[in-house]
C-alpha cells in the first residue's frame, strides 16, 4: 500500500496538494487543472514570475508517486528554509506580501490569468523577501468577470493594514484573532470616521461593509468587469496599500542597547565575544531568542539561515527595515513571544505547525533574554532550560544576576520571590541538559556569558 499522504493543509483545492517524499517536498497536479496550468506555462507567465523571483521556482517531475489516474504532472519546488506564518509578521512584512500579490495579480491578467486565492498563507519569505508559494493559485480569466479573490485579499491584507495604521492594533495580534482575514463589517466598525472621506477606504471597507449579504446577490452577479475594470482596482489598492505606514512609536525594549543603563562598552564588549565564540563552532541554522532590532543576530554566519524573534512587533518592525534596506538576505526577523510561541493551528491542529516545532536549530542565541524569563513570567530555570533544549544544539547564553540594573528595575515595584534566582541554580539548571562549553564574564557589567553544548 502507498503510504504518501497529502500535507495536512493541503486538502481544500481540487487542483493539486502538497506531499513530501523521502524528506523532498512535492506537489501532485490534477488533471481537474490541466488547461489552467498549460496556460500559466505556454503564456509565459511562470517564467516571467519565477525568473523575477516572485513566485518559488520549480521543476517538473515525470514521476506519478500515487499512481493515480487523476494524475497530470508532478512538481518539485524550491526548497524553503524556514515557514512562517503572517500572525508572526510585522507590518511592514505583510504590507509587502500585500503588494507582492497585486503585482502578481497584475502580471497574470496581461497574460490571460488570475488569482483564484489570495491568501497570506500563500506568502513565504525567503531570502529575505515575500514569495507566492502557491502554483496552483492561476486560472484563466475570462473577460467581464470580476477578480474572484478581491474579497479575500482584502479580509487578509488591506484590512488587518488599515487597522494597525489608524488604530494602533498589531497585524500579527489582529491575524491571530482573524486567521482567515478581518471582514469588511470588523473593519469598518473599529476604523475611525475620517476614513470614510477617503475614497480608497470608502470604496473596499466600508460600502463594501454596507452591501454585506448583497455583494452575493444574483445582481450584483450580472455586473460585467472588463480586464482593464480590473487592473484599475488593482492599482487602486496598490495606491491605497503603498501609503499606509505605522506612527512612531518608542516602547520598552526597541531601545533596550540604546539606554544609559547600560554602557556602551558592555555592549561592545559583548558583542566582539559572541563573534569570537561564534567562529569556533560550525552551523548552517540559528535562532536569537530576544532579537531586539538584532544588533546580535547580524554577527551570525550570512551563509546560515537565520531567525531572529522579539515579542515587540516595533523592534521586528525595525529590524525588518535595516535588512531591507542594507541587503541582508539571511535573517527572517519574525515576532515571536516565546512564553506564548505560536500554536499548532488549522485542522486537527495538522495545518499549521507550531513555532516550537519547525524550530530546530544548530545554534541559539539568548542573550540578556533570562531574566524577562525567570522574573519577568515567573518561569522556572529548568523549564526554560528544557525549552532552550528543544530548540537547538548549541546555545550562547547570557545570566544577568540580581545585582544587574536592569533586573533592579524590574524588582522595584514587586516582591522579590525568586531566591532560586542565582548563577548556581542557573547553572544546576541548564547543566541537566547542556554541557557547557565556555564561561566568561561579561567587561563593564556583571553579566556572564556561557557556550553551551547539548548532552
Amino acid at each position: 500500500m502507498n503510504s504518501l499522504k497529502p500535507h495536512p493543509a493541503s486538502f481544500r483545492d481540487p487542483s493539486g496538494f502538497v506531499y513530501k517524499k523521502d524528506g523532498a517536498v512535492y506537489r501532485f497536479v490534477s488533471q481537474y487543472y490541466k488547461e489552467h496550468f498549460k496556460q500559466f506555462i505556454d503564456s509565459g507567465l511562470y517564467k516571467e514570475l519565477s525568473s523575477k523571483g516572485l513566485i518559488l521556482s520549480f521543476e517538473q517531475i515525470a514521476e506519478n508517486h500515487f499512481n493515480d489516474s487523476k494524475w497530470l504532472t508532478t512538481l518539485q519546488p524550491k526548497y524553503i528554509p524556514f515557514l512562517s506564518y503572517a500572525t508572526e509578521w510585522c507590518f511592514e512584512q505583510l504590507k509587502d506580501a500585500a503588494l507582492l500579490t497585486l503585482q502578481i495579480c497584475r502580471r497574470a491578467l496581461h497574460k490571460g490569468m488570475i488569482l483564484k486565492d489570495a491568501t497570506h498563507l500563500n506568502i513565504q519569505f525567503v531570502n529575505g523577501a515575500p514569495v507566492h508559494i502557491d502554483s496552483l493559485s492561476f486560472e484563466q480569466y475570462t473577460e467581464g468577470e470580476s477578480w474572484p479573490a478581491y474579497r479575500q485579499f482584502c479580509e487578509c491584507f488591506l484590512n488587518p493594514l488599515l487597522l494597525a495604521s489608524y488604530c494602533n492594533m498589531e497585524v500579527h495580534k489582529i491575524l491571530t484573532a482573524y486567521k482567515e482575514g478581518v471582514p469588511a463589517s470588523v473593519t469598518s466598525g473599529i476604523l475611525p470616521f475620517k476614513t470614510k472621506l477617503k475614497p480608497a477606504i470608502l470604496l473596499h471597507v466600508h460600502l463594501q461593509a454596507k452591501l454585506g449579504a448583497k455583494t452575493n446577490s444574483q445582481e450584483s452577479k450580472k455586473r460585467k468587469l472588463t480586464s482593464k475594470d480590473l487592473l484599475n482596482i488593482i492599482e487602486h489598492l496598490e495606491s491605497c496599500i503603498k501609503a499606509l505606514h505605522l506612527k512612531e512609536t518608542k516602547s520598552t525594549w526597541n531601545n533596550y542597547y540604546d539606554e544609559t543603563i547600560l554602557s556602551t562598552n558592555y555592549l561592545t564588549a559583548k558583542r566582539e565575544l559572541v563573534a569570537s565564540w561564534l567562529t569556533t563552532i560550525h552551523y548552517s541554522t540559528a535562532v536569537d531568542l530576544g532579537a531586539n532590532k538584532g544588533e546580535f543576530s547580524e554577527l551570525l554566519d550570512k551563509n546560515a539561515s537565520v531567525i531572529a524573534t522579539d515579542f515587540d512587533s516595533n523592534c521586528i518592525q525595525s529590524l525588518y527595515s535595516s535588512l531591507k534596506k542594507n541587503s541582508i538576505t539571511s535573517i527572517l526577523p519574525l515576532v515571536i513571544d516565546i512564553t506564548q510561541p505560536t500554536p499548532a493551528t488549522g485542522w486537527n491542529n495538522e495545518e499549521q505547525q507550531s513555532f516550537i516545532r519547525r524550530t530546530q536549530c544548530d545554534v541559539a542565541l539568548a542573550l540578556a533574554l533570562v531574566h524577562h524569563l525567570a522574573i519577568g513570567k515567573n518561569v522556572p530555570l529548568l523549564q526554560i532550560a528544557e525549552l532552550f533544549s528543544s530548540l537547538c544544539t548549541k546555545l550562547i547564553i547570557e545570566f544577568v544576576p540580581k545585582e544587574d540594573p536592569k533586573v533592579a528595575q524590574m524588582l522595584q515595584h514587586r516582591k522579590d520571590i525568586f531566591d532560586n534566582y542565582t548563577i548556581s541554580e542557573f547553572e544546576n539548571a541548564f547543566t541537566t541538559h547542556f554541557v557547557v562549553v565556555k564561561k566568561e564574564g561579561v567587561p563593564h557589567s556583571d553579566r556572564t556569558l556561557y557556550l553551551m553544548e547539548k548532552k
